[in-house]
């Protein structure tokens, strides 16, 4: 099984500058999206040809946030919010459960963990959402026989996950209390962060790179992609790599995808 998870930073205009060719060629058998930014009816019209099924949730607030799960397999059950009404209509969270072929149940999450700002309103949205995610994960572990949380969280885990932790700390997507989540996701939950168990040790590999300046041509970047899975299936990941563009003019996002092969 091949997952992959991008935030597409508007699927329309990804769609233009060349997701349509990397979707094809990536061969997935479920991709996970973040960023949408398009009405429900506009997110279907542009993946119709792909032989996709599509479960989308877009926010209130039109062109922000939307998260997708495409799968190829028809989605036994679809639930477009996570364990907080608060955050029902913001288009962060979408679960979908598929039935694998041995007949057991994979949970996929796709979220999107807006930027916030220290000592903003945003940041303790953001807190709140982070804390509901763990809660998500927990009960998802003990209701599915696999689960695994996907998409950008916009934190860095730790210092390997930003080429300049250092400028960065003190600030919103390295705040200890942001990394701490992280941390409880392994040490309470029990989760794994299936990229990082795989790479090993190693600065990166980073999934997002500021437009400005040279920030790609110098990998100056951050990982805040994530695959999180249950144990056992964490287990059955056999590799990991970020479909990083071949030049700064080819990116169709500012990120770039995250593609885990698993076992199963």
């Amino acid at each position: 099984m091949r997952l992959a998870t991008i935030n597409v930073n508007g699927v329309r205009a990804a769609w233009r500058k060349g997701m349509a060719g990397w979707l094809t060629a990536t061969e997935a058998d479920i991709v996970t999206l973040q960023e949408v930014r398009a009405p429900d009816a506009v997110v279907r019209e542009v993946l119709a040809e792909t032989g996709f099924h599509v479960a989308h949730t877009e926010s209130v607030q039109k062109g922000r946030n939307g998260v997708a799960v495409l799968t190829r397999a028809e989605p036994k059950d679809v639930r477009p919010h996570c364990a907080d009404a608060y955050f029902d209509d913001s288009g962060r969270w979408i679960e979908v459960d598929v039935a694998l072929d041995d007949g057991s149940l994979l949970t996929v999450v796709s979220a999107y963990v807006h930027s916030g700002g220290v000592g903003t309103p945003q940041q303790d949205d953001k807190m709140r959402f982070l804390g509901r995610m763990l809660e998500r994960m927990a009960a998802i572990g003990s209701d599915a026989d696999h689960g695994v949380v996907t998409g950008d969280f916009n934190v860095g885990h730790t210092e390997r996950d930003i080429r300049n932790w250092k400028g960065n700390r003190g600030k919103a997507g390295f705040l200890p209390e942001e990394r701490a989540i992280l941390d409880r996701a392994a040490a309470e939950v029990g989760w794994v962060d299936v990229h990082r168990a795989l790479s090993g040790d190693v600065d990166g590999p980073y999934t997002w790179w500021s437009m400005r300046g040279q920030a790609f041509d110098n990998d100056t970047g951050w990982r805040i992609d994530y695959q999180f899975a249950t144990p056992e299936l964490a287990a059955a990941a056999t590799s990991a790599r970020v479909d990083r563009a071949a030049s700064w003019g080819e990116r169709w996002s500012d990120h770039a995808p995250l593609v885990i092969d698993y076992s199963l």
